[in-house]
Parts: structure tokens; C-alpha cells; sequence
């Protein structure tokens, strides 16, 4: 899929603010408004824009723990892999999964109120596969850094 400077103008302004209104978008990326909205239903249609959200703030809602999850599995099978991958889908404390190479299998960013909501997802989601072998649990002590911006690459 082709993507112009334009293409990616308006997505780096979505991505900061998806909120704009199509004029003050238009008026940003230099485009007359009709024009900028086809461009932007047009990301919609592709799947290229994939869904708009709010992005709230977590200290509002109380403290939690932030834990970084390091899976190493039995064995490399697609099969039990996929079950895995199919069970953290499925769980809303896990809030990132990444199928990585080296010595871990999986990486998995794990946000619960507290360590006993963490142990009753160790117990509920982790100990339940056969195939894990084992895990090593990181603790966030703060969030540095957070970005859900896509990198996109410029011409």
C-alpha cells in the first residue's frame, strides 16, 4: 500500500490528537477539507486507521502494578504456541504480548491492582498451560516512557 507525504501528515496528526476536527486537520496537513476527508475515510477503508480510542489517564482510576512477564515455554510447537497466544487474547490484564526469539518465548505487559491480583492471574492464566516451563516476572517501579504512536517511516 502506498502511503504519500500527506498519507502520513495526517496520520502523524491523528496519532497525536484523533480528536481534530476535519477542518482543523485539513487546515494542518494543507488540504481543503472535502479533500482530507475522502484521504481519511479512505485510511478508514484500508484498515490503515484501525480504530479510534481515548486514552485515559490510569492514575485517575487508583494505583496498579505494571509487570513485564518473560514466558519460556517446553516446547516450540505452533500448536501449543497458538493456545497460549489465543488464552492472553482472551485475558484483560494482559495488555501487550510479544512473541520474541532468544532465551524467552514470550514477553507479556501485565497490569493488576496489586500482587494478589497478580497471583490469581499467575494461577488462572499462567500455571494453566502445560507447556509453559517457567516465567520471570519484572516489576515496574515507574513508566518512563509510553507512546502509542506507529512508527511511520518518512519518504
Amino acid at each position: 500500500m502506498f502511503l504519500d507525504k500527506i498519507d502520513k501528515a495526517i496520520l502523524r496528526q491523528l496519532q497525536s490528537d484523533a480528536s481534530l476536527s476535519n477542518l482543523k486537520l485539513a487546515e494542518i496537513v494543507n488540504l481543503s477539507p472535502p479533500a482530507c476527508l475522502k484521504r481519511v475515510k479512505r485510511l478508514e477503508n484500508q484498515g490503515v486507521i484501525n480504530k479510534r480510542v481515548a486514552l485515559l489517564d490510569q492514575s485517575k482510576f487508583g494505583s496498579c502494578l505494571h509487570m513485564i512477564v518473560e514466558i519460556m515455554m517446553h516446547q516450540d510447537r505452533l500448536d501449543l504456541n497458538n493456545s497460549f497466544i489465543k488464552a492472553v487474547r482472551n485475558c484483560e490484564q494482559v495488555h501487550e504480548c510479544y512473541k520474541v526469539t532468544g532465551e524467552v518465548d514470550f514477553v507479556l505487559v501485565v497490569v493488576v491492582p496489586d500482587m494478589p491480583s497478580y497471583e490469581v492471574f499467575c494461577e488462572q492464566v499462567l500455571y494453566q498451560h502445560s507447556n509453559m516451563r517457567n516465567f520471570r516476572t519484572l516489576i515496574s517501579m515507574n513508566r518512563v516512557k509510553y507512546d502509542t504512536k506507529v512508527f511511520i517511516p518518512m519518504e
